[in-house]
């Protein structure tokens, strides 16, 4: 079985990982929920850790950057079912339901579900889906689906109307505090413009205003610097903290740590 695989093409999500733990950064364009069917799931972005275990749900809000974190139990497997919510789709069911939101959504942005009867009864009705890799789901079958863990989700927090249809545009926020939380982690500059509510240009632009250079420069000199503080003052090893600050691989961020230092971060580590 491929993994994830998919059960409707960018929508449901099935993803089977056989007792292997695994990390990835990843960027969330549109609202998610997951269902973790079994093994453990840890979510970090620059806000929240959150934790979820088998039969638990979480509800992941759009335009954010984490790190997930994906632990199978001992012996056992790790096994997810994830499902985007596509704005579009949610504006079809906003018109179709009359459903709108009140006010603006201000809080946290991730959430873990309360659990219920409909909601277990519901994951259990996809589960067989996602293990024959959606054989037998058809599209309009599976937007039916989506539609239903909607409605699901809104009966069991009716407050998640804000969270779920509010369609605006993301309002440029604070350029300054967002890229120094979330400098290490490694993505292209156009999505750090889009979770900042800004064109590239406009982005580019105000970055200049901001740090007095470019993203790329400043991405760069502030992952080493971060690195230099982590070798020197909390004795960590290069290999255990090149990736968690956006180098691709050690040879890559030994060979900028030497250029912009004068000298190996091995060396500054022994």
């Amino acid at each position: 079985m491929e993994s994830p695989a998919e059960i409707l093409p960018g929508v449901i999500f099935y993803s089977y990982l056989s007792a292997e733990r695994k990390e990835k950064v990843c960027f969330w364009n549109h609202h998610t929920v997951v269902l973790q069917v079994s093994g453990q799931l840890v979510l970090e972005t620059s806000e929240q850790t959150v934790s979820i275990a088998a039969g638990e749900v979480l509800l992941i809000h759009r335009n954010q950057l984490g790190t997930l974190t994906k632990t199978p139990l001992l012996g056992g497997n790790y096994e997810t079912i994830v499902i985007s919510l596509q704005d579009d789709l949610l504006s079809t069911i906003a018109l179709e339901e009359k459903l709108e939101s009140d006010r603006k959504y201000i809080g946290l942005p991730n959430i873990l579900i309360p659990s219920n009867e409909f909601l277990k009864g519901y994951f259990q009705s996809i589960i067989p889906y996602a293990r024959s890799s959606g054989a037998s789901m058809t599209d309009e079958l599976g937007i039916l689906k989506v539609k239903e863990g909607i409605k699901l989700l809104l009966l069991a927090v009716p407050d998640l109307r804000n969270f779920l249809f509010d369609f605006s545009e993301p309002h440029k926020i604070d350029l300054e505090k967002f890229m120094v939380s979330n400098f290490h982690f490694n993505v292209p500059t156009e999505k750090f413009a889009q979770l900042t509510g800004r064109s590239l240009a406009s982005f580019k632009r105000d970055f200049q205003k901001v740090f007095g250079m470019p993203p790329r420069q400043w991405l760069k000199d502030k992952r080493l610097t971060e690195a230099r503080h982590l070798i020197e003052h909390k004795n960590k090893k290069p290999s255990a903290i090149y990736l968690d600050l956006g180098f691709e691989s050690l040879s890559h961020f030994s060979d900028s740590y030497k250029k912009k230092f004068g000298n190996s971060p091995s060396v500054v580590a022994e």
